[in-house]
């Protein structure tokens, strides 16, 4: 995939910073190219609409779960569940902002056709953890793990990192009744 261009990084960057402050619905592409001090038109030379501009904010992370989840089921069945917990808290830490935000956001998400691609990734990381065809109870373990191993990363902000993986992870282990 290429690279941005730093003009289309700063708009991405600035309209990442107002949709989290006033939210997507009520940031306008003028507010986006007021912030950053360009024009109009200079904005829709790069993104020609709001909804292309999120989903240029949001598609480079879903590409990289997608690889992610891919990696993972291509090993079959030699997944070790602490380290895949642990490589999805280190995913969901650095993307905690924008999860942040797409959580506020989900309307919008799903108008842009991404919650379902969220909650595929879900199963197959249940599938990854307990099997596929696991019972109601490690379906629900599994759920509860990763949300809230997500949840941490956005919940514990001001949490040391490192600290919070150790703590986060061994309640995803635990909530999935592994040592």
């Amino acid at each position: 995939m290429p690279r941005p261009s730093d003009t289309k990084r700063r708009i991405q960057d600035a309209a990442g910073e107002l949709f989290a402050e006033q939210g997507v619905q009520k940031t306008s592409l003028r507010d986006i190219a007021d912030r950053l001090g360009i024009t109009k038109p200079a904005l829709y030379y790069h993104f020609s609409s709001r909804e292309e501009l999120v989903r240029s904010i949001v598609q480079p992370v879903l590409d990289e779960a997608e690889e992610f989840l891919s990696a993972q089921e291509a090993l079959g069945g030699a997944v070790e569940p602490r380290a895949l917990l642990e490589t999805c808290f280190d995913f969901y830490y650095r993307h905690r902002r924008l999860l942040l935000l797409m959580l506020s956001e989900l309307t919008t998400l799903a108008e842009l056709g991404m919650v379902e691609l969220v909650v595929d990734w879900r199963t197959r990381l249940t599938v990854l953890l307990v099997g596929p065809e696991p019972t109601l109870e490690q379906a629900t373990r599994a759920v509860t793990a990763l949300g809230g191993l997500q949840d941490c990363t956005i919940q514990f902000r001001d949490a040391p990192r490192e600290e919070l993986r150790r703590a986060s992870v061994d309640a995803a282990c635990a909530a999935l009744g592994l040592d």
